[in-house]
């Protein structure tokens, strides 16, 4: 059973849909890599189905993770609610969440940026939970720590993806820096989106950001959240929101985001938000590379098109002028 055959099949087991029509549900057009998304027509709903975990997660874990994150960033009134869990089975082999439909467009950039960055400061001023509440989202005791880490592992592609020897000499000095990187300054911590390019988010009709995709929230360091929305690594990640922000631009994003959260938390995260943006850049550059040698492999039945966007996108931001053009902002 495939399609939304299975997904019809596991919902109509609920006393809630018990007598939804397949009819209602229609497919949405793909946008990211790794959901297919289906509205139920009527109910205000829309079943989020895995197609892979990005984090490698099984089928049952990837669930768990990503339900508790929905229910734990609705307080924030800007991410969807979780609505039912359908677990994985023979219908619907990676389960799949039932959430609030959210009715808004892609962002315009760079006009829509303070709203994304207000939306991101409901989240991260969340209360956070005990150490040991946090399960089953990740808490790394040091998120900077755990980020460079995760570049480490990553950085092995750089070398796999063919790039122009240029651009491995300058990836090669940036990650240096990382290494050396140190900060005296005690590390915030509070729960982050992690994948909070602009594309993840949906304008209302009121002007209200909402942040759709919680498959990689956890509880880290919002400073890197900051850089992902803004780098241009993310800012030119989708074809519908694609625009090259300025600095002025980008310092209208922090100003924003800044005065939308607790004065303590916008003094605590200001010495970490600059030297943050290389970690964070080189974290999305590393899975680009990995992108490059095994593109469409990574996400089954990718559109075309969009497997099309995304392997430009990978060429581009590997380019040797680009890295040292993004490169020059805290060099």
């Amino acid at each position: 059973m495939s399609g939304t055959a299975g997904l019809h099949a596991a919902l109509t087991k609920l006393p809630t849909f018990a007598g939804l029509p397949p009819d209602a549900l229609e497919p949405m057009p793909r946008r990211g890599v790794a959901h297919d998304h289906v509205r139920l027509s009527g109910k205000g709903l829309v079943a989020r189905v895995p197609r892979w975990s990005q984090l490698g997660l099984d089928p049952f874990a990837n669930l768990e993770q990503q339900a508790t994150a929905f229910r734990r960033a609705a307080p924030s009134g800007h991410t969807p609610e979780l609505a039912a869990v359908l677990p994985p089975g023979p219908e619907l082999p990676m389960g799949a969440l039932v959430v609030t439909e959210i009715v808004g467009r892609p962002p315009r950039l760079p006009g829509d940026m303070p709203a994304i960055a207000r939306a991101l400061a409901a989240l991260h001023a969340l209360p956070l939970p005990p150490d040991g509440e946090r399960a089953p989202l990740p808490a790394p005791a040091d998120p900077v720590a755990a980020t460079l880490a995760q570049v480490e592992r990553q950085a092995v592609w750089f070398e796999r993806a063919g790039l122009a020897p240029e651009a491995l000499a300058r990836l090669g000095t940036e990650l240096e820096a990382a290494r050396a990187f140190r900060c005296a300054a005690p590390i915030p911590i509070t729960l982050v989106g992690s994948d909070v390019h602009p594309g993840n988010f949906l304008i209302d009709a009121a002007g209200k950001a909402w942040f759709t995709d919680l498959e990689k929230a956890q509880y880290g360091h919002p400073a890197i959240d900051l850089a992902h929305a803004s780098l241009y690594t993310s800012t030119m990640w989708e074809r519908e929101v694609s625009a090259v922000l300025t600095a002025d631009e980008v310092a209208v994003f922090h100003a924003a985001w800044e005065a939308a959260v607790p004065p303590a938390l916008a003094e605590a995260v200001r010495p970490w938000r600059q030297p943050l943006r290389r970690l964070t850049w080189l974290r999305t550059l590393s899975w680009m590379a990995r992108w490059r040698v095994e593109g469409g492999a990574l996400s089954p039945d990718m559109p075309d098109s969009l497997a099309a966007h995304m392997d430009a996108h990978a060429v581009d931001v590997l380019r040797p002028e680009i890295i040292g053009w993004v490169a020059a902002e805290w060099r």
